[in-house]
């Protein structure tokens, strides 16, 4: 049984995603583009989620909160480029808060979502990291990814360019 629950993002989870993501805006900094001042504004993050929600029903995305056994926010998954036609596909991407990490949240998150996307009828997802982001590496492998390549200079974290590695999962 896991630890964790995914839960679809939804407008009411305005405030407690903008909270998480202020707790832990230097700590995602390290790894992932900030998103800027304006994210955290209530009424866009309520615009921004409304329009997820649009784009999760026409299977578009599915954006996860992901909770711990006291409902707590230890962070979120989201499945993302979502591709229909023969060979269904998606993108992952994920963060744990500063607070919860080390405690293999991640490995937990992305094996949900895995069973959300093959579920949703997705035989691949595919994942990206910079090169040095070795835990979020080692999270993928825990799940069975395997490594696809590697494209220089291609990932742009907050004005430094980094090599990425890319993998994929076949569901």
């Amino acid at each position: 049984m896991s630890r964790l629950t995914l839960h679809l993002v939804s407008a009411h989870d305005a405030a407690e995603i903008i909270a998480f993501e202020q707790e832990n805006r230097a700590f995602f900094a390290q790894s992932v583009p900030d998103r800027g001042d304006d994210y955290f504004v209530p009424a866009n993050m309520e615009r921004f989620l409304a329009e997820i929600e649009a784009e999760q029903e026409r299977g578009e995305c599915y954006l996860y909160l992901v909770r711990d056994e006291a409902g707590e926010l230890v962070g979120r998954v989201n499945l993302v480029d979502v591709e229909r036609g023969a060979r269904p596909s998606a993108s992952i991407g994920y963060r744990v808060g500063a607070r919860h990490a080390g405690k293999r949240y991640a490995s937990e998150a992305v094996r949900l979502a895995l069973a959300e996307a093959a579920g949703l009828g997705i035989v691949t997802v595919r994942a990206m990291t910079t090169v040095e982001n070795v835990g979020s590496q080692i999270v993928l492998l825990r799940n069975g990814f395997q490594f696809a390549e590697r494209r220089p200079q291609h990932l742009d974290v907050n004005g430094k360019v980094h090599d990425a590695v890319v993998f994929h999962s076949e569901l």
